[in-house]
């Protein structure tokens, strides 16, 4: 049964190594089909590069878009710079004022009370020596801690 087995085998290989080796014609019209598809692949090929170029026009489009962009935003930063150097002056000379403003409402009120606390030496000095000649008038300021 093996033998029948190889044999078999054997024959059908040698079958189709003679089935494969027939020579197949080349045609005219088998010529001409291989025309036409070179010409396609060409049309194709044309298609796609002018496709790529429109591509690349697009994207140079939108990267000059960016970079007009990109302009935009660095004049926004150094616009908001300018505005944060300008709001540093800004309080810093309102911070300024209002110390100036203390310093002189200290000042005033030192000026301010000077005669005052001098007139009131001199009625107190007024009222001890009218005390001092009168007694009932020395036990009312006594009473007041004068």
């Amino acid at each position: 049964m093996k033998k029948y087995l190889l044999l078999f085998v054997f024959i059908s290989c040698y079958i189709t190594i003679f089935s494969q080796s027939s020579a197949v014609p080349f045609t005219l019209e088998d010529r001409d089909r291989i025309i036409r598809t070179e010409q396609e692949i060409k049309s194709l090929r044309n298609e796609m590069n002018t496709r790529f170029e429109s591509l690349n026009t697009k994207f140079e489009s939108i990267d000059t878009k960016f970079e007009s962009q990109q302009l935009q935003i660095n004049n926004l930063k150094e616009s908001i710079s300018d505005i944060k150097v300008l709001l540093l002056w800004g309080f810093g000379i309102m911070f300024s004022l209002f110390l100036f403003m203390l310093g002189y409402m200290i000042w005033d009120r030192r000026t301010a009370l000077n005669p005052v606390r001098i007139k009131t030496e001199t009625i107190s000095n007024i009222l001890r020596d009218f005390a001092k000649e009168n007694v009932k008038f020395a036990e009312i300021l006594r009473s007041y801690g004068l």
